[in-house]
């Protein structure tokens, strides 16, 4: 069968066409960067934001249950063993970090401001390598009537511990102060011008016992939390 020039036209219209499409695929893949915007991407531009809420909080202090409305939430926490630091907070305010914690071993006291539930000073009292007994009676006194006193050990707080000491933190309501002893995990809550509610766990400690340490030559920590009503004074 002869082609007509029509035909041949067609057929070389035909391959001009699929070489230029050849050419221009080949020219795309090799110039245009792998990182050009997909069209599933550009298609997803046209679409509404999608609003997330927020991951929801847990209780303040990372108490096991939120503290009815006109509640302070706190928690106490001793050290563990020789480096582990003890944990102070009062309505959700971590009173240690590294700016204000010294790795050593004693005693440090928080004095919170009971009507704003802020602090209002952070002292720590070493208790091996030298006696600040005196200095920790000192700031106990100067802490003003309305605050509230929330005190932990590290390591060891009674070492160098006076007993004049030990005698003004039971006059704020310690009964075990007097039973401390080296390496004893001890935790304690008081306050100044007023009464705290007897239902609230005010201290707890734990004494160093070698068949029942947590750490090697150290005892497992301890803490109490609890919720401390505003209308107290």
């Amino acid at each position: 069968m002869k082609l007509t020039r029509h035909l041949v036209l067609r057929l070389f219209g035909f391959l001009l066409i699929s070489l230029a499409a050849w050419c221009l695929g080949y020219f795309v893949g090799a110039h245009v960067p792998q990182n050009t915007v997909s069209i599933a991407a550009l298609q997803e531009i046209g679409k509404k934001p999608v609003l997330r809420a927020p991951a929801p909080k847990g209780p303040k202090c990372g108490l096991w249950a939120p503290c009815p409305p006109g509640n302070f939430a706190f928690r106490i926490l001793s050290g563990g063993g020789k480096v582990k630091r003890p944990q102070i907070c009062f309505e959700d305010d971590e009173f240690i970090h590294k700016g204000n914690y010294e790795t050593e071993s004693g005693i440090i006291i928080a004095i919170v401001n009971y009507e704003t539930g802020k602090l209002m000073s952070i002292k720590f009292f070493e208790m091996w390598a030298k006696d600040h007994s005196s200095e920790m009676v000192d700031f106990i006194r100067k802490a003003p009537e309305g605050t509230v006193l929330l005190m932990a050990t590290q390591d060891d707080g009674s070492t160098r511990l006076k007993d004049y000491a030990k005698k003004l933190v039971e006059e704020l309501g310690s009964k075990e102060i007097k039973n401390i002893k080296f390496r004893s995990s001890w935790v304690f809550i008081a306050a100044k011008g007023f009464t705290l509610p007897d239902n609230i766990q005010k201290e707890k400690i734990n004494h160093s016992d070698q068949a029942k340490n947590r750490y090697k030559g150290w005892p497992a920590e301890v803490q109490i939390e609890d919720c401390i009503p505003r209308n107290l004074n």
